[in-house]
């Protein structure tokens, strides 16, 4: 992830799902329709700020409650590291 404070009220989420890393349309979606619904759960705890999501490879053989673990933690993370 890569982020960067925006200063609006409230977050925004880019995705970079590359074809070269997902071959199949229905993997790309999948991991893109995951990755925004965690991100609108957490999007109050991550106000203020520019968010990209980048795919790394090997990310479509995780399954579901992994990614969005995986996920958790992440917004977790950033959003106590964005914190004054």
């Amino acid at each position: 992830m890569l982020y960067r404070p925006s200063g609006r009220d409230s977050a925004r989420l880019g995705l970079a799902v590359a074809k070269k890393r997902l071959k199949r349309a229905v993997d790309r979606n999948r991991i893109k329709r995951l990755i925004r619904e965690s991100f609108r759960q957490q999007r109050d705890s991550l106000k203020g700020l520019d968010i990209v999501v980048l795919v790394k490879p090997g990310i479509e053989k995780a399954d579901n409650r992994t990614l969005l673990e995986a996920l958790r933690n992440h917004w977790r993370h950033l959003s106590r590291d964005t914190r004054p």
